[in-house]
């Protein structure tokens, strides 16, 4: 089945933008965001394998093989102007896919990395993949970006947990493999209050682009792109157009 998820089809869109979710995430999670584009601006979901209509598919062996497999995705989209938006653990996948992209020769005009710390930056140690099912359930609570009441409800719990812990585990064993910055721009978006990276953190993206690097703080936690949709929306499309963004 494909991995890509477009909403809202806009053939004469200029631009495309192909959102990433949180560890336990879908394409769902942008659903709302192309009533908040302009028509010259079409989203793209990537959805992974093992939940919501891929439920039923195997998942990936490691970040490295999905990201080559999503990165072989989006070909048929590289004939216009193509952004990569990702948050959490999404964030690391597009800018692997990123990478894949730029040794080809086609690299994005912009690569988002929302609540992620850079992948030079320390790792947590704690594998949230090995928790027992009352411990992760606290965890994503702790991070909010859960519902308590499905969390609470045992039937969702054997659904969602497996992929939860399937998506921790890609995070944990990831390893990214040295290589040169990135010629991508790359703008990086942090909550205020997350508990998961701090403003240093993920500045240290910096260092990841030989190309223009923007920082921007939101109020909030680890999920603060929820309530601040059309805020971060309107951020992400000024920075597409920005002069910096090139192509």
């Amino acid at each position: 089945m494909t991995l890509l998820r477009c909403p809202r089809p806009r053939p004469g869109a200029t631009t495309r933008l192909v959102c990433f979710a949180h560890a336990g995430g879908s394409a769902v999670a942008y659903r709302e965001w192309p009533a908040l584009l302009p028509d010259s601006v079409e989203l793209h979901g990537v959805q992974l394998p093992g939940r919501a209509d891929r439920f039923a598919e195997p998942f990936p062996e490691s970040l490295d093989a999905l990201a080559a497999e999503i990165a072989g995705a989006l070909a048929p989209l590289l004939d216009r102007r193509v952004a990569l938006f990702g948050h959490s653990m999404g964030a690391l996948l597009a800018y692997e896919v990123t990478r894949l992209l730029e040794a080809q020769g086609l690299g994005p005009v912009r690569l988002f990395v929302s609540g992620c710390p850079a992948p030079h930056e320390p790792r947590e140690r704690r594998r949230f993949s090995e928790y027992d099912d009352d411990r992760l359930v606290a965890e994503l609570a702790r991070l909010g970006g859960s519902e308590p009441a499905v969390l609470s409800h045992r039937g969702m719990r054997e659904v969602i947990l497996p992929y939860v812990r399937g998506d921790f585990r890609l995070i944990e064993d990831h390893r990214s493999r040295p290589g040169p910055p990135l010629r991508t721009p790359i703008s990086a978006f942090v909550g205020e209050a997350d508990p998961v990276v701090t403003a240093a953190q993920a500045k240290s993206w910096e260092a990841c682009t030989v190309s223009g690097f923007t920082l921007t703080t939101f109020p909030g936690d680890h999920f603060y792109l929820q309530p601040l949709r059309e805020r971060v929306v309107a951020e992400v499309v000024q920075m597409m157009s920005a002069k910096q963004s090139g192509r």
